[in-house]
């Protein structure tokens, strides 16, 4: 493996967890969401990640690979229903559908996402770093 594919394969990494990232904020912001142009409560994004090859070489090799979203996907259980008769998207029985949002499991992805970031960008760094004192070997 050189360099360049260390590059390659945080980088990968780097993206995938942007998106992640970004879909975690989105659930964050959409906590208290109770209709949306579709109908009912905001549902619950999760992001699932698959390996994929770098390059044709590595798609040959099988044996360094990357990473990417495969998808995101909304999540179908059942919305949380609190009553709230004052509420204007309140039922008929006083019950608001809420979305099944976890505020407290969405920090801990967060965190978990923003350590896999950073460690990702400290590779980078690192790999930046061995090539340039490789540069000064020659001199």
């Amino acid at each position: 493996m050189d360099i360049f594919t260390t590059f390659d394969v945080s980088a990968s990494a780097l993206k995938a967890q942007r998106i992640r990232l970004n879909t975690i904020s989105s659930n964050l912001a959409n906590v208290e969401t109770t209709s949306t142009p579709e109908g009912g409560p905001y549902k619950k994004k999760s992001v699932y990640f698959q390996t994929k090859p770098i390059s044709f070489k590595e798609e040959l090799d099988q044996s360094i690979q990357g990473v990417e979203v495969a998808k995101i996907v909304e999540d179908n259980g059942e919305p949380k229903r609190i009553y709230d008769p004052s509420h204007p998207d309140a039922g008929e029985d006083g019950y608001v559908a809420m979305p099944n949002i976890s505020v407290i499991k969405e920090m801990v992805d967060m965190m978990s996402a923003t350590r896999s970031y950073e460690a990702n960008t400290t590779v980078i760094k690192s790999a930046k770093r061995m090539a340039l004192k490789a540069l000064e070997i020659g001199r």
